[in-house]
Parts: structure tokens; C-alpha cells; sequence
């Protein structure tokens, strides 16, 4: 999108009703007849825009697609999203964010893209990443914190698309240790962190957030391990994208600010009671042949899940996949 296009858009979600032709001219630097040329690539792009003569513009609709200029004008001010990189096509978000971090991009830099050919989960498995449909997204953090504290992170930023659920949709997100988001049970979000980092002193770490939004179920691969969902499939209403990703960007930077002034204790604090093994009875498949049972009680200060057995044994579990009881 031309940078003149884009502050048109901005305009149109800050000003209520039409906007002249003229204030747009004065505002954008440009004559009438630019002003014009704008709204028919706008118009080119999905964007259905009113024009009436006396009056002059409207935003009627917007297409399905994720707009970071729409996304910018929604985010309050903040770290995160301080700058925003978006792609219709890459390998991976994660592995964009992670050259940007090491050429020196600032902290809270965003990176999005309408689909992935590359995209992954935990272990390495593959997450689908169709187009016109979902969430990929990776953030740039750089806080100063020690190397073990890390993965701290990585439930901050579960709780922050968890948040973003509720506040867009009428769902309620449940968290699924140690990076899963679940609706009605089945995976409707996932987080993947990946951290550049000496001994003693984080350089930058990247926070990885992939989240079902308007995906049918035709579009689920069918070698799936676990079930999968969406916010459209599980609520009959289409997201939109744009306002969810704003929504929950503005999430983490509330979270990340918090995190850094108080430390890891609120966030999980909110994270355990989001957690779908809250006070039950489950299964931890550690290595592929081994289970481990007991009473979930929470997770201790690197992230790590924390289980009474019968025989009152506490078991600290670092990786795994978990089944609820």
C-alpha cells in the first residue's frame, strides 16, 4: 500500500462519517485528482469506499487482509509495534524477526505476514499457514534479564492472545501447557519463542505467536496430531484481522510493561488460572515411552510444570506433552 493510501486509512478510522476531498488534499500534500487516483487503488484492494459529491468520502468496509496501517492507528503508545513489518508471502515471521534483531532492530518490532511457507511449532512441527486467513506474527523483545528467564516470555505472550480471544470474539481460551492455546478443547493458537543470547545477558528474543482466526475446516492438513480449530470456526463469526492483531499486540505491550516492573509473578499468576490443567489430574508423555502423573500445581519461576504425584513427590517437568486427565 502507497504510504499517501495509507494515511488516508488513517484518517478514515479517526474521523467519524465522510471526509472531504479538500481536508484529504490539505492533509496528504497532493491535489484532488491524487486524492482520487488513491481511493481507486484502494478500491482495487477490497476497500469499499462511498463517494458522494457534497459530502465526500467514506470507509464502508475493509477487506479480509491484515493492513499495518489499520493496525497502527489502533495501538496505543507503545513498545510494541513500534515499527511494523508486514509480508503477503515469507519462509517464516520468526526467522525474518530474528535478521532484523541481529541487524539491530529496535525492541518491540513487529514482524507479519499473510502466509508462510516455513512456518513451525514446538519440536519442529509444521505449522500450516495458509493465506487471507490467520495471524503469523513475530515480536522483537531485548529485556534485560538472565538467559533462564526467558521462557518466562513465552507465557506472557500466551496470555496476551488469550486476552485478545476474549476481548474480539465471545470465546473463552483455555491455555494448554507449556504453548498451546485451546477452544472447545482443540489447538487454536500457537507460540514459539527463540532467543539469541550470551552467558550471562540476553541479546534479543524473539516472540512467535500463530493464531486461528478465519481458517474453514477444509484448510486443516488431515496429518494433524492433535485437533485443531478456529475463532471462526468455533464462534460463526469472521475476525477481523486487522483489530485482532492490534488487540493483542496492545496485550503484550501492557503484559511486557508490567513483566518488566514487577516481575514473572502476575503474569503467572494469570496464566495458571488460564491453564486447562488448573488443579486436575494429568499425563506428561516426556520422551516418547515415559509418563509422568500427577496434580497440576503450577509452574515454578523458569516455566517449568510442576506435579504432585500419589506418593506426594513433587515432579518439575521441563518439555513434554500433556493430556488432562
Amino acid at each position: 500500500m502507497h504510504p499517501k493510501a495509507g494515511t488516508i486509512m488513517s484518517l478514515f478510522h479517526t474521523t467519524p462519517g465522510y471526509i472531504s476531498g479538500e481536508h484529504l488534499s490539505r492533509e496528504l500534500g497532493v491535489s484532488r485528482s491524487a486524492v482520487w487516483k488513491h481511493m481507486s487503488a484502494l478500491r482495487k484492494e477490497g476497500y469499499c469506499i462511498e463517494a458522494f459529491p457534497s459530502r465526500g468520502y467514506r470507509l464502508v468496509s475493509s477487506p479480509d487482509i491484515i493492513n499495518p496501517y489499520e493496525v497502527r492507528t489502533q495501538l496505543k503508545d507503545s513498545r510494541v509495534g513500534c515499527r511494523l513489518k508486514f509480508s503477503k508471502l515469507t519462509a517464516s515471521t520468526n526467522a525474518d524477526a530474528f535478521r532484523l534483531a541481529e541487524e539491530g532492530a529496535a525492541e518491540g518490532t513487529v514482524v507479519l505476514a499473510d502466509s508462510q511457507t516455513g512456518g513451525k511449532g514446538r519440536r519442529g512441527r509444521v505449522w500450516s499457514s495458509p493465506a487471507g486467513v490467520n495471524l503469523y506474527c513475530s515480536v522483537i523483545l531485548r529485556p534485560s534479564i538472565m538467559p533462564q528467564e526467558a521462557p518466562q516470555l513465552t507465557f506472557l505472550s500466551a496470555v496476551a492472545a488469550a486476552r485478545a480471544i476474549e476481548l474480539t470474539t465471545k470465546l473463552t481460551p483455555e491455555i494448554k501447557w507449556p504453548n498451546d492455546l485451546l477452544v472447545s478443547g482443540k489447538k487454536v493458537a500457537g507460540l514459539l519463542n527463540e532467543m539469541s543470547a550470551e552467558t550471562d545477558c540476553i541479546n534479543f528474543v524473539i516472540l512467535g505467536i500463530g493464531v486461528n482466526l478465519n481458517m474453514s475446516a477444509e484448510l486443516f492438513p488431515d496429518d494433524l496430531r492433535h485437533p485443531a480449530t478456529s475463532l471462526l470456526i468455533e464462534s460463526g463469526v469472521r475476525v477481523d484481522r486487522s483489530l485482532f492483531t492490534a488487540t493483542m499486540l496492545n496485550q503484550l505491550d501492557r503484559l511486557y510493561a508490567d513483566f518488566l516492573a514487577h516481575g514473572f509473578g502476575p503474569v503467572r499468576e494469570e496464566w495458571q488460572r488460564r491453564c486447562n490443567a488448573n488443579g486436575r489430574q494429568v499425563l506428561v508423555n516426556d520422551s516418547g515411552t515415559e509418563c509422568t502423573g500427577g496434580l497440576f500445581i503450577g509452574i515454578d519461576s523458569d516455566g517449568a510444570m510442576l506435579l504432585r504425584s500419589d506418593n506426594d513427590k513433587l515432579h518439575r517437568i521441563t518439555c513434554g506433552d500433556v493430556r488432562v486427565i
